[in-house]
């Protein structure tokens, strides 16, 4: 297996030097950018498969970096910030992060996190340049086209970009149309985490996924809200 290669985004050395220290013995190598004109600079020359991502820094902003990186790679992102009321964590998650961490935190934690999300990403990445060939694995739903070997998503033939939890939402929705999940059973579907008061992270996401797929997010066609249950992908009829 390829070493993998985290990202971290801070200006704090001793946080840095910490971690080092943990991926280290997890066989992970770390860069470092101490701006988000370094770290974006970083992210065009060379592979980087998750980024640890401080929302506080001067010049271009934590927010500011995610939103460039989602326009054009799906790796994970984890913020780091200071800010700990829910409504910095949903803004967080809402513009394409993957998780969220509050400083201080314990090194320990964070690199448990960033380990859940390179399982996940290297499972669910496309197969490196001189793979052997796979068969394509695609799902269709009315409209909606979801590749998971490419990772592509396209919606009445548009191309949709999503983030690496929005696509695994809809991957499971979509190859379970018309079941209903709970919200607990979601976050734990595609976090992997046990749920624990989780339920605005998996509203969040919901949201920001009906508004990249649906043609009108408050009356969605596709995802359907079963008030007091949970979602389901609508079946529909042609």
């Amino acid at each position: 297996m390829n070493e993998q290669t985290v990202l971290m985004v801070d200006d704090e050395a001793e946080i840095i030097k910490l971690i080092s220290l943990y991926l280290q013995s997890e066989k992970v190598r770390l860069r470092t950018a101490a701006s988000g004109e370094e770290a974006l600079a970083i992210i065009e020359s060379e592979p980087i498969d998750l980024v640890v991502l401080d929302i506080m820094m001067p010049g271009v902003s934590g927010i500011e970096v995610c939103l460039a990186i989602r326009e054009r790679r799906q790796m994970p992102i984890i913020f780091l910030s200071a800010k700990s009321e829910e409504i910095d964590k949903i803004h967080g998650l809402s513009v394409g992060a993957d998780d969220y961490v509050t400083k201080p935190f314990s090194p320990l934690e964070l690199v448990a996190r960033i380990k859940s999300q390179l399982r996940r990403y290297a499972a669910l990445r496309p197969a490196a340049p001189g793979a052997a060939a796979m068969p394509s694995s695609v799902l269709r739903h009315d409209g909606i086209a979801l590749d998971t070997l490419t990772r592509e998503v396209t919606v009445e033939d548009a191309e949709i970009r999503l983030t690496p939890r929005e696509f695994s939402i809809l991957e499971l929705l979509l190859r379970h149309p018309g079941r209903v999940y709970s919200m607990e059973q979601l976050y734990e579907l595609v976090w992997q985490e046990p749920f624990y008061e989780s339920a605005n992270t998996v509203m969040v996401h919901i949201r920001k996924l009906r508004e990249k797929i649906e043609e009108n997010p408050r009356q969605p066609r596709y995802i359907k809200t079963v008030w007091g249950v949970g979602y389901k992908l609508e079946k529909l009829g042609r």
